[in-house]
């Protein structure tokens, strides 16, 4: 069985099972609600099983009909698992706007919710100057520090948002208004960038000098110099 939190395949194993009063007595359904426990993240998640009876002369014959996951509610986005790096401020308005635009289809309001924790975060982590958003991407641009694959994407939000046509877009970000073709995923597309670039990069580099550094201290040898960080 795959996790439906951390999605780790486990050996499944039932913790419990609750088996409630048939749901309409004019079928010959059973039901049962297992609970598993994920022996990874320890979390527990409930599903509801249907099962039939075959009538033969022996005596009703169980057999499994279906399965169906009732908790956690799972969500079907189209979109990767945000990497766990990435602080839940971030990643919880990245995967509503992941919702918005894979389950809800609204493009609209999925750029909204992109726009806004992109403009957060360029002033939370990248510590640009509170402005508008397009002059706080002109800004982050201007510094060089993105990968240039990385700084061609964020310049071309501005283009296909259209933010001179549009200044609402650049001042208010969160303001659910019309969108250009692709910009919805353009804008994901960004912000999966900047993730891996300010939090996954950082963390993994990070774990590997750690793992270094014990070698050097085994061997009685100082540690790596650590450069001062940009940002």
């Amino acid at each position: 069985m795959i996790c439906p939190y951390c999605q780790i395949g486990y050996h499944d194993r039932i913790e419990e099972e609750f088996r409630p009063k048939t749901i309409d007595e004019n079928e010959a359904l059973g039901w049962i609600i297992k609970l598993r426990k994920c022996p990874e993240c320890k979390k527990l998640s409930l599903t509801l099983e249907k099962w039939g009876y075959n009538l033969t002369t022996a005596g009703p014959v169980p057999y499994f009909a279906s399965s169906i996951l009732i908790y956690p509610v799972v969500r079907n986005t189209l979109r990767s698992k945000c990497p766990p790096e990435v602080p839940d401020r971030f990643a919880s308005e990245y995967r509503e706007a992941c919702d918005c635009l894979d389950l809800a289809n609204s493009p609209k309001a999925s750029a909204a919710l992109s726009r806004r924790c992109l403009q957060s975060l360029l002033r939370e982590v990248a510590k640009v100057k509170h402005q508008d958003l397009s002059k706080e991407i002109d800004e982050i641009i201007k510094r060089n520090e993105l990968p240039s694959d990385l700084a061609d994407l964020v310049d071309a939000i501005r283009g296909i948002g259209n933010f001179a046509a549009h200044p609402i877009k650049s001042e208010h970000t969160n303001e659910i208004i019309p969108v250009e073709p692709g910009e919805a995923e353009l804008s994901l597309n960004i912000l999966e960038g900047l993730f891996d670039f300010y939090f996954v990069r950082p963390a993994s580099l990070a774990k590997k000098m750690a793992e270094i550094d014990k070698k050097l201290a085994e061997s009685g040898k100082p540690p790596l110099k650590k450069r001062n960080k940009s940002i």
